[in-house]
């Protein structure tokens, strides 16, 4: 994968790391659960039945998502590779699919977390080491 924002995950594996918004310096997640190769991008969450808070799951590359078959709703955030939030989505529930043009990576999170960490549409992220 080239050099991106989530470099680090590549980079660092089995480093601590967290999502970090640029604007308000608040930690989005402190859990990353990379689905970065073919396998793990195609299960994504389908076999958990919750997400903790903190936890989100990082696909790549990809620019849509679908929630067939899935437990629970989750916040969907669309990133480009400069970390930049294309769209952000909330509360999307099971059953729907969604998708941002030009993103090169989506966070999956549990739902009310983009709220939570005040992360909107136009903020930047970053993968940081803790």
């Amino acid at each position: 994968m080239a050099a991106t924002f989530l470099s680090p995950l590549v980079d660092k594996p089995g480093a601590r790391l967290a999502l970090r918004n640029i604007r308000t310096g608040r930690i989005v997640a402190d859990r990353l659960l990379p689905a970065l190769d073919s396998q793990t991008r195609r299960t994504g969450l389908l076999t958990h039945t919750s997400l903790e808070d903190g936890e989100a799951m990082v696909i790549a590359p990809t620019s849509a998502v679908h929630t067939w078959f899935m437990k629970f709703a989750i916040d969907v955030a669309f990133v480009a590779r400069d970390g930049r939030v294309l769209k952000a989505r909330d509360t999307v529930r099971p059953w729907r699919m969604t998708g941002a043009f030009g993103g090169f990576a989506v966070i999956e999170m549990r739902a009310g977390s983009l709220a939570a960490a005040d992360t909107a549409r136009g903020d930047v992220l970053e993968v940081v080491e803790l």
